[in-house]
């Protein structure tokens, strides 16, 4: 098929599909750009609203603003006049840690250093692409059983494909819960938006705390000087609302180990916070933590901080657990990681430290 050369009228136009979803029987009436900030990847509030407004999200094949409510058995689709972008996710077999998998979620211990969701410059090699690998192998519905794999029928790849309803940062370990099912997201993502869902993370972080344990407070969003970060705003003037709750679990005089508790979960929020309180994480080279931020100027003391750099090489921060009620059943469920090696090592080296130092004195 050749592309016209004359100018097609705006009302004329080739519509192209670039998301679809099928609502589900359990699903409550919700605002639609609310149910589609949970849905689509970095969307926002303001960008769902100007699609609307521009005709460009349909509810039954028929345009709606942002105000409509979508019900069970809608679906709903947002039509541009350019074809989608297309980031595949192609099937990887890349080792990855199934702590638990039953029809509705899977809970994955994430390895530092592996992205989550592809994305501008990460489009292989993440956690989605070895999803969807194992995915593969799941039972296909009946109704679709002639199709030889997902690939072939883009329904079926809709219907099983990951269902990512948090994340962690590419360089952060731990634990993450994957939806399986759309009623399984829609309800995760419910938890989420209602901070039903309890986590924990340990970090090792610069300085020693005077209280054993607080709460940090300030809003967070993106850097006015630097997009890449994110920044916190006390006075509230940008940003959303962020509150982390952390306590001490081990001091080692230069740094600590914490636990920090998340009340929200915005993007960077226990490294921005972090930074925020003057306790940086540990080698966190986007918010400071890979200088020499405490301790002597000995040059052996510069040499072992060097040496914890080497150990750890991306900042010290765990997902340590997850609990939440499961969304077939109702019961509260639980899942706990080990430290991973390096961090796990890191922590026994500044310990060595401490206690050689107490010795030396």
């Amino acid at each position: 098929m050749t592309t016209p050369t004359k100018e097609i009228p705006e009302d004329e136009q080739e519509l192209f599909e670039h998301y679809r979803f099928v609502i589900d029987k359990g699903q409550e009436l919700l605002r639609i750009d609310k149910f589609l900030m949970n849905r689509i990847e970095n969307a926002t509030r303001t960008k769902i609203q100007q699609a609307a407004e521009s005709d460009a999200i349909h509810a039954n094949n028929k345009p709606v603003k942002s105000s409509y409510k979508v019900k069970p058995g809608d679906v709903i689709t947002i039509m541009l006049a350019e074809p989608p972008r297309e980031i595949e996710l192609i099937p990887q077999n890349i080792p990855i840690t199934i702590v638990y998998e039953d029809a509705d979620i899977i809970i994955v211990n994430k390895q530092a250093g592996m992205v989550v969701h592809p994305a501008y410059g990460n489009y292989k090699d993440t956690l989605m692409n070895a999803l969807v690998y194992h995915f593969e192998n799941l039972p296909v519905p009946q109704s679709y059983a002639k199709a030889k794999s997902i690939q072939q029928h883009p329904e079926i790849n809709q219907r099983i494909r990951p269902g990512l309803v948090h994340r962690i940062d590419k360089n952060t370990s731990g634990l993450l819960v994957i939806a399986k099912t759309e009623t399984a997201m829609h309800k995760l993502s419910k938890f989420f938006f209602n901070h039903a869902i309890d986590r924990t993370y340990q970090a090792l972080v610069w300085g020693d705390f005077k209280e054993n344990e607080g709460t940090i407070t300030g809003n967070i969003g993106r850097s006015l000087k630097d997009r890449k970060k994110m920044d916190v705003f006390p006075d509230g003037e940008h940003g959303k609302t962020a509150i982390t709750h952390y306590k001490v679990l081990e001091r080692f005089g230069y740094v600590t180990l914490i636990e920090c508790t998340l009340e929200t979960g915005r993007t960077h929020q226990i490294r921005a916070h972090m930074k925020y309180a003057g306790h940086p994480v540990f080698n966190d080279e986007v918010y400071g933590g890979d200088k020499i931020l405490k301790g002597t100027t000995f040059t052996k003391y510069k040499q072992f901080v060097e040496n914890c750099f080497k150990l750890i090489p991306r900042h010290a921060l765990h997902a340590k657990s997850l609990g939440f009620a499961h969304p077939s059943t109702g019961k509260k469920v639980y899942f706990e990681s080990d430290l991973p090696e390096d961090l796990d090592a890191v922590i026994k080296k500044w310990k060595a430290y401490t206690i050689n130092k107490i010795t030396d004195e």
